[in-house]
């Protein structure tokens, strides 16, 4: 059994997982190759909807994390946090839309969405990695 406290190494690994598969995605549809493109985007789905989930659970046990970072590394942060947060929300409803476009065999329209989804959702994925990183290894929060 997985503890709450073990949640956000699971949300990060989860989120890598996201990017690579985005980045095999994008690499084999790049090169034509159909069929490796949307089992490496329903990868990506997968990855992140378990991210999703694992997240949620993670925050209503625990509230919001804390950051222990000081000075100018704390406005960084923060800043950096703000943007990742915006991008998470605005990537929520452009995955399944672009998916269901793609299931729909609408790839015109699929192709169009896909050109802003893709950079967001990578972005998000490795952003979040980086939030991970510095909220809980770099500068971690203790009390007092």
């Amino acid at each position: 059994m997985i503890a709450i406290a073990d949640l956000p190494h699971v949300t990060a690994s989860l989120n890598a997982i996201s990017s690579v598969f985005l980045i095999a995605g994008y690499t084999a549809i790049r090169s034509g190759n159909r069929r490796r493109h949307r089992a490496c985007m329903l990868g990506a789905v997968a990855a992140s909807i378990l991210f999703l989930v694992a997240y949620i659970v993670y925050h209503l046990n625990s509230g919001l994390a804390r950051f222990g970072g000081e000075g100018a590394i704390r406005i960084f942060y923060f800043a950096f946090l703000i943007l990742h947060v915006i991008m998470a929300m605005v990537i929520v409803p452009l995955v399944p839309i672009t998916l269901i476009q793609a299931l729909r065999e609408r790839f015109d329209h699929h192709r169009r969405i896909a050109r802003w989804t893709f950079p967001i959702w990578l972005y998000v994925t490795i952003s979040g990695v980086l939030v991970y990183i510095m909220s809980q290894h770099l500068y971690p929060w203790s009390p007092g």
